[in-house]
C-alpha cells in the first residue's frame, strides 16, 4: 500500500522535471508511432464510402442522422465556424498535452492510468481503421463542408497530411481521448471551476467533431465506449474492482484499500 502512494505521489523539484520530460517524450513518441501507422492503414476510397454508407444508415434507423442540420446552425456565421474550427485544432493535442503534463507532475498514478487507456484504445483502433474504413461527413455528403481545409491550415501543421488517414472516422478518438483527459481532470482536481472544464472540453470536442464534418455522431459514441472500456481494464489491472455503471469511481482517483465494488 506504502508503495502504491509513493508511486502515485506528486513529484517536486528536478526529478519532477526529468519525469515529466521522460513521460511526455515517450508519449509523443507513442503518437507519432500511432498516427505513423494509422496512415498505412488507409484503406480504399470505395470501402470507406461504403462503411460510411452502412453508417449513415444505421443513424438513421437511430434516428440521430442529424449531422447535416447541425452544420447548418453554424455555416452562417464567420465567428461560429471559426470557434468550431479551432476547438477542433486547438482542443485536442494541444490541450491533451498540458492537461498530460500537469498529471504527470501532481498526479502521476492517475496519469499513468489515463496514458495506458490511451494506448490501449488506440492499438484497438488501429484494428477498426485497417478492418473497416469510413469516410468522414465531409468527404460523404455533398451537401456537408470541410470547414477546417476551407477555413484553417493550422491543422496540417499540427497534424501533416502523411501521417493522416482520410478514412480513419471511426471511431472518434478526438472526442473518446478528450473524454479521458477530461475524466483525468475532473478525478485530479479540487476546483469546481476546474472540474467544470473536465466536462466541458469533451462536450465541445464532440460537438465540434460533428460541426466540422470531421465524424458522424454514432463515432462518437463507439470513440467514447472503446475509451472508457480500455480505461476500465486498466483500472481492473490496477486492482481496483468497481460496477461501471456506477458513477462515482470513474469521478475520483484511484485510494488503495478503498471498496469501489457494489
Amino acid at each position: 500500500m506504502e508503495g502504491e502512494r509513493a508511486a502515485g505521489a506528486p513529484r517536486t523539484g528536478k526529478g519532477a522535471v526529468i519525469a515529466a520530460g521522460r513521460e511526455l517524450g515517450l508519449m509523443f513518441i507513442a503518437v507519432l508511432a500511432y498516427f505513423a501507422i494509422r496512415g498505412l492503414t488507409q484503406g480504399a476510397t470505395a470501402d470507406a464510402l461504403r462503411n460510411a454508407s452502412r453508417v449513415v444508415e444505421l443513424e438513421q434507423l437511430l434516428g440521430i442522422h442529424i449531422e447535416d442540420r447541425l452544420q447548418a446552425l453554424i455555416l452562417h456565421s464567420h465567428a461560429l465556424v471559426t470557434l468550431a474550427n479551432w476547438v477542433y485544432i486547438w482542443g485536442h493535442w494541444p490541450f491533451i498535452a498540458i492537461v498530460a503534463a500537469w498529471l504527470v507532475l501532481g498526479h502521476p498514478g492517475e496519469y499513468r492510468a489515463i496514458r495506458n487507456a490511451f494506448l490501449l484504445s488506440g492499438s484497438a483502433g488501429l484494428i477498426i481503421f485497417a478492418l473497416f474504413p469510413v469516410a468522414p461527413p465531409r468527404l460523404f455528403d455533398p451537401n456537408l463542408i470541410d470547414t477546417v481545409t476551407e477555413h484553417s491550415r493550422s491543422y496540417r501543421v499540427l497534424q501533416p497530411p502523411a501521417l493522416v488517414n482520410q478514412y480513419a472516422a471511426m471511431p472518434s478518438f478526438h472526442f473518446g481521448w478528450n473524454l479521458l483527459i477530461g475524466l483525468g481532470i475532473i478525478r485530479c482536481s479540487r476546483r469546481a471551476w476546474v472540474k467544470a472544464i473536465g466536462v466541458a472540453a469533451p462536450a465541445a470536442m464532440g460537438l465540434a467533431t460533428v460541426l466540422t464534418a470531421n465524424h458522424y455522431i454514432l463515432d462518437l459514441i463507439v470513440g467514447a465506449a472503446m475509451a472508457l472500456t480500455a480505461l476500465y481494464l486498466v483500472e481492473l489491472a490496477r486492482g481496483r474492482r468497481f460496477a461501471p455503471w456506477r458513477p462515482g469511481p470513474w469521478l475520483r482517483p484511484f485510494e488503495p484499500g478503498r471498496a469501489d465494488a457494489a
